[in-house]
This record gives structure tokens, C-alpha cells and sequence, in this order.
């Protein structure tokens, strides 16, 4: 529990300018300082930050707020997570309030103190480590062709930090004079053997760092060069900095490019982020290992209205896509919208777009399929509506994800008309089957009254 004191007394100690220009590059005029908003696309500035007052706001689209707020918009933090991100800009351990529901607090004092210095160095683990895989990629000719090969230039390469961690099993001795330390086991950079022999977890593959959404590495993704190497794909084990269902790969990097198309793609892997960047499509993020989540769907709906998952052609694909639908449902809003892609089976997202150029993926992003036409389509694949027990099962397979849509009422009243009229019921009938009570009419005002006679 952060003291309401300490946020106050955090806004009054921060510059907004200081904040914003973080950020982005403003341009005095005035008593204020202006930029192009970032929240909406627009050729002349309308997005204004007044100093005297410590408060941001955009003419054209509304948008408005403290440091705090800013931080919240632009990064799509939480709002703890933005005092705590404001409160390291500038240098000040943040505080807690002794927790109130009985018992031992969480934390507090000297242990937090504590607990930041540990933090610190868990993240310049993380920096060192990055810093030795990149420049080990200089020196390993067959890592080099192996990003050639795959269309990457040395500038792609350059932007996504991407690195080398080389064959053996004690590299990372040369980085760390404390291999052995606890902490390094603590961010998955080194494992203990059943012998008790300590090595590196991370062994010649193709190193990308995943960054969180204040910019700091938390994590590694890696890709084997040796077909012969397994698995195939290798990422960091969680750890107090990694949660794979919290965070997405390239969304720090991507958030300006989403909000400048609208839209977020969702890819299966980081080397399709990556190839889509090579080609111009800088709007791209992937799940790390793991469907995607409801706290990945809530993070990208904070940065856009659209989100569209891009997915294998196959059976797999479609099985992912599912999952991704299942997840998505019940942090979904009326007014944001989801939609899915497939691609030709045996192609992915940068083998595609290396082919046909990205006018030509963009336009199949464009025509996505929506949601719902998704859900239905593949309902109504599993059932025979031919038959009563088809239609029974129909519904009895949509129950659980259409109520899921508690966020999206009118989406979800619109869902439940279409697969009534699937099933032969009329709306109320399958509400009342579902045990949805039927919508309060609204109260009629003095004006709707019928007059005497």
C-alpha cells in the first residue's frame, strides 16, 4: 500500500516536462511546451504540456492528465506501476504503508531498501549478460549467416540487441566474477546439474532480449542454428523480474507503432516480430512461450481498439487461435475488437511477407477474420445443425465462452441472437435457457407517460 503522501509529495518533486520529454521531443512555446499527440495521429501539434500547472492535454483528442496519468497512457502501465516507474526515473525507493489486515505487513522499511538494491542488480545481471551474447555475435561467422539467411540485416540485428550465447558450458564465467552467486540462478542465466555442477542455461542459440514495459530486460528468449539442437525454441525460466504470461516480446519498442496503425498483431514467435520489422510492420508482438493470457489482452487493449492474432494456416494454428480466443473474452470491451489471420499453411508471418512484400501482408491483416464470425465458424464445424442434438450441443459448447462477455454486453447480446437463430430459438428462449435474466427495460421518464384518456 503506497501512502497517498508519498504520490503527492512524488507529482510535486517531478517535472512533467522532464517526464514527457522522455518520451517524446516537445517544443516550447510559451508557458507550454508542444508535441504531436501521441494518442492519435495528427500532422500539427495539438498535445500540450503546461510546467506551471504540471498537467498534459491534447486539443484534438481529449487526452489528459498528470505524470502519472502520462505514464499510465503511454506505457499502458497499472497505476502502481506507473508511481513505481515515475518514483525510479527519479531516483526514490518508494514506500509502503503497514498492511492493515492483520497479521505481519508485506514489507517495510530497511527490508525494502533491501529488496530494491536486490532488484538493481538482478536487472544489471540481465544487462551484463545482453552486452556478452551481442558482442559474442561478432565473433561466431556461423550465428551471422544463420541471421543472414533469414533476410536480418546488421541494423535489425542492432535494434532487437539481438546476441549469441556460444557453444560451452561455462561462457558466462568470463562475465561474472561471482558465478556461483545465487542470483544468476535467481534470473535463469545459470542451472545447477544433478551432479551440482554449475552451467550456463543458454547455449549456442540466437539470443533476443525481452524487455518489460519500462524498458528494462527481464528475460531472454533463444533460437537454436543446429537443427540438431532441442528444443527448437528456449526461453528464460520465470523468475522475480520474468512472469512469460505478463509480458510480451518487442511491446516497449512497438507501443508508438501501434498507436500510429491502430492496430497490434500478435505473432508466434520473436524471429516473426523481428522479420516483419526488417519489412516495415513495426506494430508486431509475441507471446513468449505461452498462449496468450488475459493480462496480455488487457496490456494490448490499453494500447489499441484492434487487436488481430496472426496464426499457422494448419491444425495447430487454429488450436492456437483458439486458445487465444478462450483467453481474450473476458477482458474484451464493446468498442475494441479482435480478429484473426491465417495464413497459407507452411507459411508464418516472416516467411510470408519475405515472398510477397508488405503490401501485400498488411492487406491480409486488413481482412482479418472478426471474432465472432471465428467463434461461430468453428462452433458450428464441431456440429451437425442439421439435427436437433447438433444444435443442443451448439449451444451447450457456446454457454461458457459467449457468458464469458460480461465487459462486452451488447457484443454479447448480439452473439447470443446469432446462435439462436442458429439453434431454431428465438433470443429470450436461449437466455432463458442460459439463465440470463432478460434486460431491465429503462425507466420511463415524467414525458413518457400517457396522458389522461
Amino acid at each position: 500500500m503506497i501512502p497517498q503522501s508519498f504520490i503527492q509529495d512524488l507529482l510535486a518533486r517531478c517535472d512533467i516536462v522532464e517526464v514527457v520529454e522522455r518520451y517524446l521531443p516537445l517544443k516550447r512555446e510559451g508557458s507550454n511546451h508542444v508535441a504531436c499527440c501521441p494518442f492519435h495521429n495528427e500532422k500539427s501539434p495539438s498535445f500540450k504540456v503546461s510546467q506551471p500547472k504540471q498537467i498534459y492535454k491534447c486539443f484534438g483528442c481529449g487526452a489528459s492528465g498528470n505524470a502519472i496519468g502520462f505514464l499510465m497512457a503511454y506505457n499502458g502501465l497499472e497505476f502502481v506501476e506507473a508511481i513505481r516507474s515515475l518514483a525510479e526515473q527519479m531516483g526514490i525507493p518508494v514506500p509502503e504503508e503497514p498492511w492493515r489486515g492483520g497479521g505481519r505487513g508485506p514489507s517495510g522499511g530497511s527490508e525494502d531498501a533491501a529488496a530494491m538494491e536486490t532488484t538493481a542488480r538482478l536487472y544489471e545481471h540481465m544487462r551484463e549478460a545482453t552486452r556478452y551474447y551481442r558482442e559474442q555475435l561478432k565473433h561466431h561467422p556461423k550465428a551471422i549467416e544463420y541471421l543472414k539467411q533469414r533476410g536480418l540485416t546488421g541494423e535489425i540485428a542492432a535494434r532487437f540487441a539481438i546476441g549469441f550465447a556460444p557453444p560451452g558450458w561455462q561462457n558466462l564465467e568470463q562475465v561474472f566474477a561471482s558465478y556461483t552467486s545465487p542470483e544468476l540462478d535467481q534470473v535463469g542465466l545459470v542451472v545447477n546439474g544433478e551432479s551440482g555442477r554449475r552451467f550456463d542455461f543458454f547455449r549456442n542459440r540466437i539470443m533476443f532480449p525481452i524487455l518489460n514495459q519500462r524498458g528494462l530486460i527481464v528475460g531472454f528468449g533463444a533460437r537454436v542454428i543446429d537443427p540438431e539442437d532441442q528444443p527448437k525454441y528456449l526461453n528464460s525460466r520465470e523468475s522475480p523480474l520474468f512472469d512469460k504470461g505478463r509480458e510480451l516480446y518487442n511491446l516497449f519498442a512497438a507501443r508508438r507503432a501501434i498507436r500510429d496503425a491502430g492496430r497490434v498483431l500478435v505473432v508466434e514467435g520473436y524471429m516473426d516480430v523481428v522479420g516483419l520489422a526488417q519489412h516495415g510492420v513495426d506494430y508486431a508482438v509475441a507471446a513468449l512461450g505461452t498462449a496468450t493470457t488475459p493480462v496480455h489482452v488487457q496490456k494490448l487493449l490499453r494500447q489499441t481498439d484492434n487487436i488481430v492474432f496472426s496464426f499457422d494456416g494448419d491444425a495447430a494454428g487454429r488450436r492456437a487461435a483458439w486458445r487465444a480466443l478462450e483467453n481474450s473474452l473476458a477482458p474484451l470491451v464493446d468498442g475494441k475488437n479482435l480478429s484473426f489471420l491465417f495464413l497459407p499453411q507452411g507459411e508464418d508471418p516472416d516467411s510470408f511477407i519475405r515472398r510477397e512484400g508488405r503490401e501485400a501482408f498488411e492487406s491480409l491483416v486488413s481482412s482479418a477474420m472478426p471474432m465472432s464470425a471465428f467463434l461461430v465458424r468453428e462452433l458450428t464445424r464441431e456440429n451437425d445443425l442439421a439435427s436437433e442434438e447438433g444444435r443442443a450441443r451448439l449451444l451447450r459448447d457456446a454457454k461458457p465462452l459467449v457468458t464469458q462477455l460480461q465487459q462486452a454486453p451488447l457484443l454479447g447480446r448480439m452473439l447470443r441472437k446469432r446462435l439462436a437463430d442458429l439453434a431454431g430459438l428465438t433470443p429470450a428462449e436461449l437466455d432463458a435457457h442460459w439463465g440470463i435474466a432478460p434486460a431491465e427495460p429503462p425507466a420511463r421518464t415524467r414525458d413518457d407517460r400517457p396522458g389522461p384518456g
